[in-house]
């Protein structure tokens, strides 16, 4: 049975323990969290253990996870709840009302000191993905900040509709999230269970600037704060708080300065800058609680992409092979300094995503970066090898050298770029006509909109109307099947991600240029916000206005590590929609200036030596295996390269 309490405009549930088991939205009625009702599509992931507000601590006396209170005292307003963990009284307080307060204080109650390695609270919002329809009106994104004391979550609608439910810490720091739940039984589909730490450095001192670790003398106690309520927006939630420190750029050039913002009460510094290419996190204090922010500094783009594909050139190429394949790309192992071998794993082959380097290369050579005798041959070798091994003769893209009887619709559009670059228009308007053949007009391929104008007008220069009428009818009728669409979108790769929405935004900006009665701007603007609610502004160029993305760490790296990827290279896809929006929106200085940050947040992925990596996976933890790594594996990142060169930074 459960108890039901009046908060804001909605309610929430407690469990028998004590725990929240359901937050419910005041307008819609769907509870926040995820739940375990039969026939729910995280019930078989979801579990009382996993209840909001049930964690565990590691000690240096031992682990403890706290499920059942030994004692709790229901009152009018909330709840009281002591677990004993160890040598640990962990006493919860929860109180509802127009606000949701909850204190978490743990105390040493042994007579000798204790060390805290890691304390972890669940907060399992309802962020999965089912469908598109049930995803955009029953689920939602959690945005999380665990910066110190001003740490904060925005769990918003995944329509991008309010109110949404802000999470702000009004009583001292949390350092680090992490993530259970993730394998392959829950897959790309579910973001898993968020913990909150106050600190996670048993498991992962080194992340997110670094973890406390917390030592209680007997007697003494660790206590925290933070409330909740309800926000019509994010500017509505922020405009409640008072962060110590804060930054309007988080991304640099080498030697330019970052200038932060500083509470009147704080201390720290007023800018920041760096001789050296990397990451910093910077502290501010009152004196009594500290945050920080992550910044980044970066080379100017040009020496990043010649330092790349000079790697590119002379380590990602299977050189020992004999036939066209050797001048194929393939994946590099940074670890062990060997490319890895396309096998059953599609998501290192020698096609797909690959071809992101061909497409950087590409680009080098059009803006005469580079040697451009040596990218000329290896462009001439590698159109080589496509036309052997991966293009048949109809316009057929076959997934890899080595699977030639199945096909994939997201590579047709890459590879028609990739040959309409190297010049040659007949094959890449086969490749299109062919994926349209096989269905493509139900799905969203990158790329797909601004590649059939180019298409178009490059026919038309070629004095090929009826091709070209050919490639705009492809365009509109697309466009058209998807807004009949309306949210019910077909599942992809996944049921429902941001690499649904950009694509299918940046498909309608096309077709809109071309023929703005087929998309009217009210079809742009009811979708706008759908791929707005990906991201959040979380003070960390990792995080700022980057799309959550939780499963390309197990695709696409090497250590197969599910969890958050931030930045993941097609969070670039919202920039190319932001960076194109009609000039003449309310919204288009503000969307150019999260798209030019989007593409700069990406070249974090880079190093000066032109070594790169596919994933970042952020969470302090995930399965209870230390994260906030970089996959060792550069695989497919250098699509952000693309981009970045595509519209500039």
């Amino acid at each position: 049975m459960r108890e039901t309490f009046a908060f804001g405009a909605g309610k929430v549930e407690l469990a028998e323990d004590g725990s929240v088991a359901a937050v419910l939205h005041p307008s819609r009625g769907h509870s926040m969290l995820l739940g375990n009702s039969p026939g729910a599509p995280e019930a078989a992931m979801h579990d009382p253990a996993h209840y909001w507000g049930k964690g565990f601590v590691i000690t240096d006396r031992g682990s403890h996870r706290f499920d059942s209170p030994v004692s709790q005292r229901w009152r009018q307003t909330g709840i009281d709840l002591l677990y004993q963990l160890g040598d640990l009284e962990l006493r919860v307080g929860r109180r509802f009302g127009e606000r949701w307060t909850e204190t978490y204080e743990l105390r040493n109650s042994s007579a000798a000191p204790l060390v805290l390695g890691s304390i972890a609270i669940s907060t399992p919002w309802r962020d999965l993905y089912s469908s598109s329809r049930e995803s955009l009106n029953r689920a939602v994104h959690a945005h999380v900040w665990t910066g110190g004391a001003d740490a904060w979550v925005w769990a918003v609608p995944m329509d991008g509709s309010g109110p949404g439910l802000g999470l702000q810490l009004t009583e001292g720091e949390l350092w680090a999230y992490s993530v259970e739940s993730r394998e392959a039984g829950t897959g790309s589909n579910a973001r898993g269970h968020l913990y909150l730490h106050v600190t996670d450095h048993a498991r992962a001192p080194h992340a997110m600037g670094g973890q406390p670790e917390i030592v209680l003398e007997p007697g003494q106690s660790h206590r925290w704060t933070w409330q909740l309520a309800w926000h019509d927006d994010l500017a509505a939630f922020h405009s409640t708080r008072s962060p110590l420190i804060d930054a309007e750029v988080l991304a640099a050039e080498v030697g330019e300065s970052i200038e932060l913002r500083l509470a009147a009460d704080a201390t720290g510094p007023e800018t920041v800058t760096s001789t050296s290419a990397g990451t910093q996190y910077v502290e501010a204090s009152d004196g009594y609680r500290s945050s920080r922010v992550g910044v980044l500094f970066h080379q100017p783009l040009r020496e990043i992409v010649e330092q790349r594909i000079r790697f590119v050139l002379d380590k990602q190429r299977p050189v020992e092979l004999s036939d066209s394949r050797r001048f194929s790309f393939l994946p590099y192992d940074n670890e062990t300094g060997l490319t890895v071998r396309p096998g059953a794993w599609r998501d290192w082959s020698d096609g797909r995503e690959r071809i992101g380097m061909a497409l950087l290369l590409q680009q080098a050579r059009d803006r005469g970066w580079g040697d451009q005798a040596e990218l000329t041959e290896a462009l001439a070798g590698y159109e080589q090898f496509v036309v052997e091994h991966l293009v048949t003769p109809d316009g057929t893209i076959v997934d890899d050298s080595l699977h030639t009887t199945t096909v994939r619709l997201y590579n047709f559009p890459w590879f028609a770029r990739f040959l309409l670059g190297q010049g040659d228009l007949d094959r890449a308007t086969r490749i299109i006509d062919q994926y349209y053949e096989r269905g493509g007009s139900h799905f969203l391929a990158f790329d797909l909109g601004p590649l059939l104008n180019d298409l178009a007008e490059h026919l038309t220069r070629a004095d090929r109307p009826a091709d070209a009428a050919r490639m705009r009818d492809h365009l509109l009728q697309h466009a058209r099947t998807f807004v009949e669409y309306g949210d019910d979108l077909p599942p992809h790769e996944v049921n429902y991600e941001q690499s649904m929405v950009a694509p299918l935004l940046e498909l309608l900006l096309a077709a809109h240029r071309s023929s703005p009665e087929t998309v009217p701007a009210a079809e742009l603007d009811r979708r706008l916000p759908w791929l707005m609610a990906f991201a959040a502004d979380q003070p960390d160029v990792r995080l700022r206005h980057i799309p959550i993305r939780h499963w390309d760490g197990y695709w696409f790296g090497v250590l197969r590590l599910w969890g958050d990827v931030f930045p993941h290279y097609w969070s670039v896809l919202n920039a190319a929609v932001y960076l194109t929006w009609p000039e003449d929106s309310p919204l288009a200085d503000d969307l150019a200036a999260q798209g030019r940050a989007i593409l700069r947040a990406n070249l974090v992925n880079f190093h000066p030596d032109g070594s790169a990596t596919c994933a970042f996976v952020y969470p302090s933890a995930v399965n209870n295996r230390s994260a906030h790594l970089a996959d060792p594996l550069a695989n497919d990142q250098d699509w952000a390269l693309v981009y970045a060169l595509r519209f500039g930074i």
